[in-house]
């Protein structure tokens, strides 16, 4: 279960604590457990200051808070605060990252069978797609339902999320796509072929969620030769 400890002070020497964090992660390389930390300064007091460090357990904690170089760091940031720092531990029982949940969702709905939605509530109206198969971006919301229907018309198909890592307002997704080839594809007829293939995508998702920008790398080529179309290349 994830672990997040707070620790919550008061100092006028900001600066000199966040160089002391600096000198901490440098002097702890390949030992501490901590996993993430976020720093937070309060809007209606700058000397009030809150540290989130998020570790894989609460045993890990007790690992990174073991290590002599954080005891030191510790008593380094006593002597920079007003007062004595006050921490509190929490198991986390739910962690929800509502950007990756939408990209998840939009994904679902690509490939649901029947009309596509409107997908306004995902896909901001300005969004712009980067897909080096195509020979022009698409630009805005209408165009990219148009991408959409080209592959919905020519496959039934369904999108798997194997994994999603998400840091700040992107989230990249790995893939796995497995269709029926049933109407024409680039010029292809329809040929009833089940084929799949395996890709990447970086989504850019505005404060709303909205998805605003993307781009694709996906086996076009693998997926292409599934269908047959370079047979007539061998030799």
């Amino acid at each position: 279960m994830t672990f997040v400890q707070l620790i919550d002070c008061k100092t006028n020497r900001f600066d000199e604590m966040n160089r002391l964090m600096d000198t901490w992660v440098e002097r702890t390389k390949g030992k501490r457990t901590a996993t993430h930390s976020l720093i937070g300064k309060d809007r209606s007091d700058a000397s009030h200051i809150i540290e989130i460090v998020e570790f894989p357990s609460y045993e890990e904690a007790m690992r990174n808070s073991n290590l002599p170089e954080t005891d030191e760091v510790f008593r380094q940031l006593v002597a920079l605060c007003e007062e004595m720092p006050t921490f509190t531990d929490l198991d986390v029982v739910r962690d929800e990252q509502l950007y990756a949940a939408n990209i998840r969702r939009l994904f679902e709905v690509i490939g649901t069978k029947g009309e596509l939605p409107p997908l306004n509530d995902l896909i901001a109206e300005n969004y712009h797609d980067h897909d080096p198969a195509n020979d022009q971006d698409a630009i805005g919301l209408d165009a990219m339902r148009r991408e959409m229907g080209m592959w919905r018309g020519a496959f039934d198909f369904t999108f798997t999320v194997e994994d999603q890592i998400t840091q700040g307002d992107r989230v990249c997704t790995r893939w796995t796509w497995n269709g029926t080839h049933k109407g024409d594809f680039l010029g292809i007829p329809s040929t009833g072929r089940t084929v799949g293939m395996t890709g990447t995508t970086v989504f850019r998702c505005r404060e709303d969620g909205k998805i605003v920008e993307g781009w694709w790398q996906y086996d076009r080529l693998g997926l292409m030769a599934q269908l047959g179309a370079l047979d007539r290349l061998e030799i």
